[in-house]
């Protein structure tokens, strides 16, 4: 697969009149390899490029942005060895964003960057359902303005962290920061660490989960393990163990939606808390009644998923200085470890 992505000028796509307001983000090439078997157009691009779902290729198909060997196709053309897939990824139509006067826990910034740690709780852009309230609304609050994306619901924006899930992200105020940044995240070379409590004692000291992701059929909010999905590779090591959680450090091989919450989950080892995922009450059915009403003690001080963005490096992407930035655990998450710690010991004292 062969990606270009340099940004292109709006002339190199001729949109409608209702449409100019649009422009090529970056283009994609892409030949279909000798040994492919025929797949669906719309199916084998949501596949293939990282930001397209479905629906959106299906999209960029209709609006003749994806050439098949130099031909508009339908969205149920099968893809056949020799093709040659071109594909211009547009930016979306603008949408108006209120800045709101949020309080953020601002890390680090220049003129091109800043560092927030979220907290859980905050969505990090405006989508169906949160249009306010999202840490793009308070960042515009903050600074009045971020770099343009080609989704104008998240400018700045070049990765995420799941609602719930507290710590480190950057955001981008200006280009070239973006553009630059984002080949980082695509190319794998940024530094990320997350720390996670899980169910039960993992098998060994550490180990990797090399398992595609896609949507769930049944839910389309959320994702599964399936043949079809996209390569998701998450390493873990373990800290520290307790009676029937862990306490795990993780590093991303890929970036997939919800990626630690699904691999952990399909290992049996859901995130504590984790009502998505099954990382909350479907637990307790293997626990004594002791433990249940432990557990259940801990659930009332705590809301979401014990998961939590801890490091962040990466390299300016204008200056080239090397960054790394560590966020203190969250109160809540600092807490149950203290509670964990303690009941270990009083179950080692006691012959527990």
């Amino acid at each position: 697969m062969i990606d270009n992505t340099d940004t292109a000028d709006s002339a190199d796509h001729q949109p409608e009149d209702g449409e100019k307001f649009r422009k090529v983000i970056r283009k994609v090439e892409i030949r279909i390899p000798e040994a492919k078997t025929p797949e669906r157009l719309d199916v084998f691009l949501a596949r293939q490029v990282s930001e397209l779902t479905r629906a959106k290729a299906q999209a960029a198909i209709n609006q003749g942005a994806v050439t098949v060997d130099g031909m508009a196709v339908k969205t149920s053309h099968k893809v056949r060895p020799g093709q040659l897939i071109k594909l211009e990824v547009l930016s979306l139509p603008p949408l108006e964003l209120e800045p709101e006067e949020i309080p953020l826990d601002v890390v680090w910034e220049d003129r091109w960057l800043v560092v927030v740690n979220k907290p859980a709780g905050m969505v990090v852009h405006p989508a169906a359902g949160n249009r306010s309230g999202t840490l793009v609304n308070a960042l515009l609050g903050h600074y009045g303005d971020l770099a343009d994306s080609d989704d104008p619901d998240r400018p700045g924006i070049v990765h995420r962290l799941d609602k719930e899930t507290s710590g480190l992200i950057v955001i981008c105020k200006r280009e070239p920061a973006l553009s630059k940044l984002a080949e980082q995240f695509r190319k794998r070379t940024v530094k990320r660490e997350y720390h996670a409590v899980v169910w039960w004692q993992m098998p060994k000291r550490k180990g990797s989960i090399d398992e595609p992701i896609g949507r769930d059929p049944r839910d389309r909010k959320k994702y599964i393990v399936r043949r079809d999905g996209k390569p998701s590779i998450t390493h873990w090591e373990v800290m520290e163990r307790f009676e029937y959680l862990s306490y795990l450090a993780l590093h991303l091989g890929t970036g997939r939606t919800h990626q630690i919450r699904v691999h952990m989950s399909h290992e049996g080892h859901p995130v504590f808390g984790d009502p998505d995922y099954s990382g909350r009450n479907r637990q307790l059915g293997r626990l004594t009644s002791g433990q249940r009403k432990q557990v259940a003690g801990y659930f009332e001080r705590i809301n979401r998923q014990m998961l939590h963005a801890r490091t962040l490096g990466f390299k300016h992407p204008v200056t080239r200085r090397e960054l790394f930035f560590e966020s203190e655990l969250p109160e809540d998450f600092a807490w149950l470890l203290g509670e964990l710690r303690g009941d270990e010991r009083e179950r080692k004292e006691t012959g527990g």
